[in-house]
């Protein structure tokens, strides 16, 4: 399957784990969209995102993804350390400037 650069760093930075690397896929003004909450900022995905790493490890299996001008959205088996594990879930991209600009995850 073919991915956009910032898709695949997007997959490869949470499977790492890497919460910095994680934030620099998004743009300064990006909005996140999960579990009923929205986070504001590099600053509020980042905090999101390491709360979520030690929580939850969680890991990313990309099964299908499909982009139409600047909107993609990402099929993935995302396991961790949550009831369910694992679970699918779509992950809808919105990009600015080959970044992520809005991120909402569905279940």
């Amino acid at each position: 399957m073919e991915l956009p650069k910032v898709v695949g760093r997007f997959i490869e930075t949470q499977n790492n784990y890497d919460s910095k690397a994680y934030t620099d896929c998004f743009t300064v003004t990006a909005i996140v969209h999960d579990e009923g909450r929205i986070h504001n900022g590099k600053e509020e995905i980042r905090q999101w995102i390491e709360h979520a790493n030690e929580i939850y490890r969680s890991s990313m299996e990309p099964l299908n993804y499909e982009q139409s001008g600047s909107n993609g959205v990402l099929t993935s088996k995302v396991s961790g350390t949550f009831p369910g594990s694992p679970i699918v879930l779509k992950f809808h991209l919105e990009f600015k400037n080959e970044l992520i600009a809005s991120l909402k995850v569905t279940g």
